[in-house]
């Protein structure tokens, strides 16, 4: 089973423009992907702190710290894979030129249309080394990361969006145990209503499709902690 890059991806969106970034968010949610938005530098840098990003769009004309600033402070950190677009109304080619030779992977010239930048955003994410592309397995199960495809055995197993992003990480960790707060940093954005029971909820519904396709990895719940795959029975661990 196929899917198109982007879906299950996390996102970074910085724009300040409040109509023109809801716009973005909803059409790249619609379309997949998982968006966070902030509207200036420090709440970015923060949020790259806090969380995990597949990709970041990045407005130049932002107030308290130029979104170039933020790229130069993102290239310097240990991890300078992060695909990222630049999006500025600087349409001077010397003002491009600046924004990739500072670590950019592409930019966009406002006024834009929100297909364009879907489209380039999905070609950045396709380049090598945006995406660790790798097949993972444990006993009959295996995640190809850069296809999206779950297998058990040589079946096909079909998951939804936050199943298999949980799937990735449990078994990308195995055979260690990630908490229940990092799975619901990926599993969610900033501004969505989680309910107290949503991540158990989504370890439920994978935990059942692993054992109706007769997987040997199971999940295993440590308790007061997080999550864990197990390659034998599902239980529980104090």
């Amino acid at each position: 089973m196929l899917r198109k890059i982007g879906a299950f991806m996390k996102i970074l969106l910085v724009e300040d423009h409040e109509a023109l970034g809801r716009l973005v968010q909803e059409h790249l949610t619609g379309s997949g992907f998982i968006v966070d938005k902030v509207g200036d530098g420090p709440e970015a840098l923060e949020a790259l702190r806090l969380s995990e990003y597949d990709g970041m769009i990045l407005d130049l004309g932002l107030p308290s710290l130029d979104g170039l600033e933020v790229l130069k402070k993102q290239r310097a950190r240990k991890d300078r894979s992060l695909p990222i677009i630049i999006l500025t109304a600087r349409d001077q080619i010397g003002d491009r030129l600046t924004g990739l030779n500072s670590g950019a992977d592409d930019y966009l010239v406002k006024p834009f249309d929100v297909l364009e930048l879907e489209a380039r955003l999905r070609a950045v994410l396709r380049r090598p080394g945006a995406r660790r592309e790798e097949v993972m397995s444990l006993g009959n199960l295996s995640v190809d990361v850069s296809r999206w495809d779950v297998r058990v055995g040589a079946e096909a197993l079909d998951l939804a969006r936050r199943e298999f992003v949980l799937l990735e990480e449990l078994i990308r960790i195995y055979p260690g145990v990630i908490a229940k707060d990092r799975l619901e940093d990926r599993l969610y954005s900033f501004d969505e209503s989680v309910t107290p029971n949503a991540t158990e909820a989504v370890v439920s519904r994978l935990r059942r499709k692993l054992i109706a396709a007769h997987a040997t990895a199971r999940i295993a719940t440590v308790r007061g902690i997080g999550y864990r795959l197990l390659p034998g029975e599902d239980v529980e661990v104090d």
